[in-house]
């Protein structure tokens, strides 16, 4: 039986005040790296409401997206250790500008995030090896060169939507 290929399909936030960046400092495999408030887009959801959820799960602030930055295709590759398998994931990333709102009260950051924090352009770049991943790096100089492109660029039909009975 042939197994249809089919990407990881993720979201991020770039979100820019004062000329710094907001990242989070998380846990992953290679140790603790710098991101994108970011995740996995769940099923029953569209782009959009992904990255809104993520960004509350990750940085306890409520986020407004205001314009798609860009759709990023990127592939990691980890070899095989202790015993586990080697990965060959394929990602495609919605990538969202928008408004940080108020922290929640109340809400912890998501497991195996350590801290959130700003960052200059210039702090980003000197940082490049402790990137989860070059599409952060990417999102950040498209942004930074005035890429957007309008939220009603990216549908999600409501049949997406779980079923409600």
């Amino acid at each position: 039986m042939d197994t249809r290929w089919k990407p990881s399909v993720t979201v991020a936030a770039v979100i820019e005040r004062d000329g710094r960046f907001l990242l989070v400092e998380e846990h992953t495999a290679e140790g603790l790296r710098l991101n994108n408030p970011a995740g996995h887009l769940d099923p029953g959801e569209g782009p959009l409401e992904g990255v809104v959820r993520e960004t509350l799960e990750e940085t306890t602030h409520a986020f407004t997206p205001t314009a798609l930055v860009g759709v990023y295709l990127s592939r990691f590759q980890r070899p095989s250790r202790a015993g586990l398998p080697d990965e060959d994931i394929t990602y495609l990333r919605f990538a969202y500008s928008g408004e940080l709102g108020e922290a929640q009260p109340g809400r912890a950051l998501d497991t195996g995030i350590v801290r959130t924090l700003w960052m200059t352009p210039d702090e980003i770049r000197a940082n490049a090896a402790r990137l989860r991943s070059p599409l952060v790096l990417r999102c950040m100089e498209d942004h930074l060169a005035g890429q957007r492109y309008p939220l009603s660029l990216v549908f999600t039909d409501p049949s997406v939507a779980p079923l409600v009975r």
